[in-house]
This record gives C-alpha cells, structure tokens and sequence, in this order.
C-alpha cells in the first residue's frame, strides 16, 4: 500500500511540474505522507527531475530540511 502511494506522489509531481509553486505545495503534502525512505527516494527523484526543470529548484529546500 505504501509503495502504492510514492508511485501516486510521483505521479502527481510529475503533472504539476508545470507550476513550481502548484509543485511545492505538493511536495509538502508529500513529505507529510510519506515513510522516511521513500521520502529519501522523493528527493533523489526530484533532483532529477529538476535537471530538467530547473526552475523547480526552490523546492528542494522543503526536502534538504
């Protein structure tokens, strides 16, 4: 069930990755949901994605903290 809901969190970023602050909000909704590890995949994922997207980089301050 757990895996379920990071796979739902990526997807969910990954429609709202138009919007940095649509995306923020939705990355604090995730840390909030999900387990410490799978947090820690989230910020690898999100690194990632913000290679692409750089203008998403001042999310990352919600998961460095």
């Amino acid at each position: 069930m757990a895996r379920a809901m990071f796979e739902y969190t990526k997807t969910v970023l990954d429609k709202v990755s138009f919007d940095a602050a649509l995306f923020c909000k939705e990355v604090k909704k995730a840390i909030q949901r999900l387990l410490p590890h799978e947090v820690e995949e989230l910020r690898i994922w999100i690194i990632a994605l913000t290679k692409q997207n750089p203008e998403l980089n001042q999310c990352l301050i919600y998961l460095n903290s």
